[in-house]
């Protein structure tokens, strides 16, 4: 501590900038000043990226906080933060930066300010390395909405690497205090549905092929359930450059969400693409656990914010997840303990995520 400044060590455990995105989100919600070192230490461009900044920049002025050290590059940042307030909040990356990663960082905030919040983010929608908004929408909403709270997300323009240049409008309330959630019985598979799909100067002929690649490697494990993958083509005036990809989405009898994506590159097989988006869903359905391991990490923060005790099974715990629950653990008053699951047959990895949240109030409402 430097003063009453919480030291953050951004180079440990994941070393990347979930690191940046879970402190500052919870300085600003807990009003603590804080200094971040060594950011994205783990990385081969070590310091901030444009999208790391941008977000920053967001909850800098949601919050009329304070930043310092904010340029791209930089290793170190302070930041402190004043009172998280509604309206309208824009953050643009200017490249292909994911938009889904500054929702993450936002989001926790915006839930405690004094009034409705708009976060209009513009940047890459369907991004390597971090959640493709249709992912946002299809899984993470629905799951992350049992907190008890809704939002609305409105994809405005699609964007793909190497420029960007999507924009999506989130549009939510803020609450008094977020519920536990209990994310423990699998239930059976009973859907299995997605979209396949290309933009700019690609033929739809590569998101048929992507679907039914994908189709294939299901029905060999999967084989007595439809599986509904459609192929689109995004409409010109609503995606920004060339793209293609796949998300997957299986649901469970009891509500759980399990996810496999891919996106296509230059030269890349479509086939492949849809085979691998297919193999990540087959993987995240045979740990047995509640949650897919892109989910796994998001729900801590609000884990950690909510009022009681959350449980979520999931399989095996991630690096994100175990910095997170850090992070978290650091920065608020919540208690994380996680369990390997003895009820199962021994073959799955599975484990429970148990959370004693702080019971964040939001002093405005």
């Amino acid at each position: 501590m430097d003063g009453d400044r919480v030291e953050i060590d951004g180079g440990v455990m994941e070393g990347g900038g979930q690191i940046l995105r879970v402190s500052t989100a919870l300085s600003c919600l807990l009003g603590l000043p804080l200094r971040v070192r060594r950011i994205r230490a783990g990385r081969s461009q070590p310091g901030l990226r444009p999208q790391h900044l941008s977000g920053l920049e967001m909850i800098r002025d949601l919050c009329d906080g304070q930043l310092d050290g904010g340029e791209i590059g930089s290793t170190e940042i302070t930041f402190t933060p004043g009172k998280i307030k509604g309206g309208t909040h824009i953050a643009d990356t200017k490249t292909a930066g994911s938009v889904c990663l500054l929702l993450q960082v936002a989001m926790p905030c915006v839930l405690f300010a004094a009034s409705p919040s708009e976060l209009r983010l513009k940047g890459g929608t369907n991004a390597e390395m971090a959640p493709q908004i249709d992912y946002t929408v299809l899984v993470f909403k629905p799951i992350i909405e049992k907190f008890n709270f809704t939002f609305d997300c409105d994809i405005k323009r699609r964007g793909y690497y190497p420029q960007g240049g999507g924009e999506v409008i989130i549009r939510m309330s803020p609450v008094k205090q977020l519920s536990p959630i209990n994310l423990t019985e699998r239930g059976t598979v009973t859907k299995i549905h997605g979209r396949a799909f290309v933009a700019g100067a690609l033929p739809i002929k590569l998101a048929k092929d992507m679907a039914s690649a994908a189709v294939r490697c299901i029905r060999k494990e999967i084989g007595d359930l439809y599986v509904n993958i459609q192929p689109v083509r995004e409409p010109d005036n609503q995606a920004f450059g060339t793209g293609s990809g796949i998300i997957i989405v299986a649901e469970t009898s009891t509500g759980c969400l399990f996810a496999g994506s891919s996106l296509g590159k230059r030269g890349e097989n479509s086939d492949r693409v849809g085979i691998e988006a297919a193999e990540m869903l087959l993987g995240n359905l045979r740990h047995g656990g509640a949650v897919d391991d892109y989910l796994q990490d998001q729900l801590i923060i609000f884990m950690a914010l909510a009022n009681g005790v959350s449980r979520v099974k999931s399989g095996p715990i991630t690096l994100h997840t175990q910095t997170a629950i850090h992070f978290a653990e650091q920065l608020t008053k919540a208690t994380f303990t996680v369990t390997k699951s003895e009820d199962e047959d021994s073959t799955k990895d599975t484990y429970f995520i148990e959370c004693q949240g702080m019971g964040m109030i939001n002093s405005s409402l």
